[in-house]
């Protein structure tokens, strides 16, 4: 399982979905236009005593929305704000951008994984022009076995896999311009 970033806590929504989701960027989303009448460092403060309230009082790493806003209302009135809850939160920030990796092979088995890395590397700058919050390349593993023509998994598809792992990495830190864009590799 991959472990969350520090900063970050599971959002439930109201359809039952979980997103991860850092604790400042809810905040600032919740807050909304009221953003611009605080401090950064105000809504920043606010954030981690939320985060560190349902982490380590609560002992939590997943939490509705409306109880996340909830208490963040409660904490900013308690600071002096005056502070009106809307009906519907605002919806996550959904930036993802999934790939399989897979629909990189092609066809011909000649310069394959030439033509692979090739193309990956054009869909990488493509995607990259929207500024995702996240990157998620999925079919790894099937997709090496297709690429090293071999069955079963050997020191070959290691390699292979290896590679491509750390292609993918220079290739988000060259064409992503966003400092908070993650890289998930399935």
């Amino acid at each position: 399982m991959i472990q969350l970033r520090s900063d970050c806590l599971v959002f439930e929504t109201s359809e039952g979905e979980c997103i991860p989701c850092s604790a400042e960027e809810l905040t600032v989303e919740l807050i909304g236009v009221g953003a611009k009448l605080l401090t950064p460092e105000l809504i920043h403060n606010a954030a981690v005593a939320l985060l560190h309230y349902f982490k380590n009082e609560l002992g939590r790493e997943k939490v509705s929305i409306g109880e996340f806003t909830s208490e963040l209302v409660t904490l900013l009135r308690k600071l002096g704000f005056e502070v009106t809850e809307s009906a519907e939160p605002p919806p996550l920030p959904r930036e993802v951008v999934e790939l399989d990796l897979c629909g990189f092979i092609g066809g011909s088995n000649d310069g394959l994984e030439m033509l692979f890395f090739s193309r990956l590397r054009d869909e990488v700058r493509r995607n990259c022009g929207s500024h995702p919050s996240r990157l998620r390349f999925v079919g790894l593993r099937t997709c090496v076995k297709q690429l090293s023509g071999a069955r079963r998994w050997n020191g070959r598809c290691q390699a292979l896999r290896d590679q491509i792992v750390d292609y993918l990495r220079q290739c988000v830190c060259l064409d992503v311009h966003s400092p908070h864009c993650e890289l998930i590799i399935q």
